[in-house]
């Protein structure tokens, strides 16, 4: 996932009659090449306008000519669910994959296995458990990403400090690293009121053995409560609650956060920062013994209920090669995300170091959707409002939880 971009309010969507047996958007005009037509949101993303000559690669892989659609982030699911009710769905639609599993359960989507579609046996396994609904798989993730912890190298240095590997001496670094008098805090994160303050929370709250089924443990508080004191010792600063991942980002590039939780999306900004010298290491945690566990992200790609099936067959042929260890690095290299095939990832860090951190934490990253599924978005909710109600002082970290769980029955 490029954000944690989880759309609430999709629960209306069962209210809408999916009985597609429609057209497909798909043509083969007489004598030529049939059209396959892809949705996806990276409109607002210039630097992945790179898709469409990979979308283009694939398509005459396949026989195929294809004319991408890109709609904004913000509206996609929107625009789904009004195609899935006219039946004007896409061939092909990609999907965050925290999205998957709503919107497989309107009836919008087809198995992959209907294609001979499966994910290649090196796929890291958390990506398979994304495009999964009730046993089935609707959608496969070429690329996929995480967040890590980037430094300012020559701040740290500065400091004599090495890049922190547990709570502990991430603490002690960000305390050590922080400068009233210049305006600079050691450690920044998004605590925002939103689905991507929860996902910047997730590995701290997973890690140490949080359930998203029952937020109110102590476990749980431990983590919020760590996340509490890099505030209060005046390490994070106190407007985290309204920074957006981009905010963050923005904080480091300015050199007013020496480190901070950010994903592989920000590479672009971060190599064209004149004078910056950074990296990254895997989120800290709380004990060296744990593996951190951090939420996967990424989109996937998915075959719509057209009713179509011979577009629909070929649009299985074009989600497979998008999923092709080979098209998985050609992709990476225009997104600067992850292959989700582990040898191809592997690969793609020897020659791209920078994304080395991200390599290694979406090898046991968790699907967001993977034990609640559906429910995942009211779970997430519930979250960051913990999140929220600790950092700004109106409840412990325990009673944040306790509150917020009221609502995430």
């Amino acid at each position: 996932m490029k954000k944690s971009r989880i759309i609430a309010g999709i629960a209306s969507a069962a209210a809408i009659s999916l009985s597609l047996a429609a057209c497909s958007s798909g043509s083969a005009p007489s004598g030529g090449k049939p059209t396959l037509t892809v949705e996806d949101y990276y409109s607002s993303n210039p630097s992945m306008s790179g898709y469409n000559s990979v979308y283009r690669q694939c398509g005459s892989q396949i026989g195929a000519k294809v004319d991408p659609v890109h709609i904004a982030g913000a509206s996609l699911i929107q625009k789904v669910l009004q195609q899935a009710s006219s039946k004007t769905l896409p061939d092909v639609l990609m999907l965050d994959n925290p999205d998957v599993q709503q919107i497989a359960a309107t009836g919008a989507l087809t198995p992959l296995k209907n294609y001979g579609v499966t994910a290649p046996k090196g796929d890291v396994p958390s990506v398979v458990k994304a495009g999964t609904y009730q046993g089935e798989v609707y959608g496969l993730a070429p690329v996929i990403n995480s967040i890590a912890l980037y430094y300012n190298v020559d701040m740290l240095n500065a400091a004599g400090i090495t890049p922190p590997k547990t709570w502990d001496e991430l603490k002690a670094a960000a305390l050590k690293l922080t400068d009233p008098g210049k305006g600079v805090y050691g450690f920044a994160m998004s605590n925002i009121n939103t689905y991507e303050g929860t996902w910047q929370f997730l590995p701290f709250f997973w890690t140490n053995g949080g359930d998203e089924k029952n937020i109110d443990t102590a476990s749980a508080a431990q983590a919020l409560q760590f996340v509490v004191d890099l505030q209060n010792d005046g390490s994070m600063s106190k407007s985290s609650v309204n920074w957006s991942q981009q905010d963050v980002n923005n904080q480091f590039v300015a050199g007013k956060a020496a480190m901070m939780i950010n994903g592989p999306w920000q590479l672009p900004v971060l190599n064209t920062t004149k004078g910056l010298h950074f990296d990254s290491v895997p989120i800290p945690t709380r004990t060296p013994s744990q593996k951190v566990v951090s939420p996967l992200g990424g989109e996937t790609f998915n075959v719509p209920n057209t009713g179509n099936k011979t577009t629909m067959a070929l649009a299985g042929k074009f989600v497979a090669c998008l999923n092709k260890p080979a098209t998985q690095l050609k992709i990476a290299k225009i997104s600067g995300n992850v292959p989700a095939e582990q040898a191809a990832a592997a690969q793609w860090a020897k020659t791209h170091p920078q994304v080395e951190s991200f390599v290694e934490t979406v090898k046991t990253a968790r699907a967001r959707t993977a034990e609640l599924g559906p429910k995942w978005p009211k779970a997430a909710t519930a979250i960051y409002t913990a999140v929220q109600l600790a950092l700004t002082g109106k409840a412990s970290p325990q009673a944040a939880l306790q509150q917020a769980q009221g609502q995430n029955k």
